[in-house]
């Protein structure tokens, strides 16, 4: 059997880091609370709208983080959860770790986006183990991220460097938590989690839907057809 990898169009162009970033800042109402996990996530906080008031949480105990500093301002006691240099906005403020989490585990979150190693059709997540015997478990704080944001968004890529989906039926490594996942963005696609299955809202440019779903592996809607159709019943 030919790999996902061969199976991709040629002309497909992905969604690069920056671009998913920028794609997953977009969806980010003003006025939000927002965590951003370690990885991918952080890239975000470079592509918020200039015209949004949008507030990022750290867990490590800051509310208030800004856009990473430029080379050679960085302060090495101002840093996120996965130890990058940070800023801070005026009017920022310090807390202990402890009430950093009651405030994830609290609900007064209104997003989190978190990196997976997998996310399943009906949203559960697999983001801090891979259950491998050399692997280093480290949950931090994704489950209680995962279940404490009112959104949890996932940004990653859509393929694993053996060329598997990290879209699956059913998670095989160790949960972080159960369909809490809303909306995937991949440098393939984005989707959204739904009760009636995964629905494909966008596509890398030169991706067919049906490329997208034999890279994915699992049934997916196609929203542009579902536009389509509904547009075609309405005339």
């Amino acid at each position: 059997m030919a790999s996902a990898e061969k199976r991709e169009s040629q002309t497909m162009k992905r969604f690069t880091r920056e671009q998913m970033a920028a794609r997953v800042a977009r969806d980010i109402p003003n006025g939000a609370c927002v965590n951003l996990g370690i990885g991918l996530p952080t890239m975000v906080a470079n592509h918020l709208p200039k015209d949004r008031e949008i507030i990022l949480h750290t867990e490590n105990g800051l509310l208030g983080m800004g856009r990473a500093p430029e080379p050679g301002e960085e302060d090495p006691d101002l840093i996120n959860a996965g130890k990058q240099p940070v800023t801070a906005l005026p009017g920022a403020s310090y807390f202990h770790h402890a009430d950093s989490f009651a405030m994830m585990r609290g609900g007064h979150l209104d997003f989190c986006v978190l990196g997976a190693f997998q996310v399943s059709v009906s949203g559960d997540l697999a983001n801090w183990h891979t259950g491998g015997p050399t692997a280093i478990p480290a949950v931090g704080g994704a489950m209680d991220l995962a279940i404490g944001a009112k959104r949890v968004h996932v940004m990653m890529e859509h393929l694993t460097k053996q060329g598997e989906s990290k879209i699956v039926a059913r998670c095989t490594y160790p949960l972080t938590g159960v369909a809490c996942v809303n909306r995937i963005f991949t440098d393939l696609a984005v989707l959204d989690v739904t009760s009636a299955g995964l629905v494909a809202l966008e596509r890398a440019e030169g991706l067919s839907f049906e490329e997208l779903q034999s890279l994915t592996g699992v049934p997916l809607i196609d929203a542009q057809a579902s536009d389509r159709l509904l547009g075609a019943s309405a005339s």
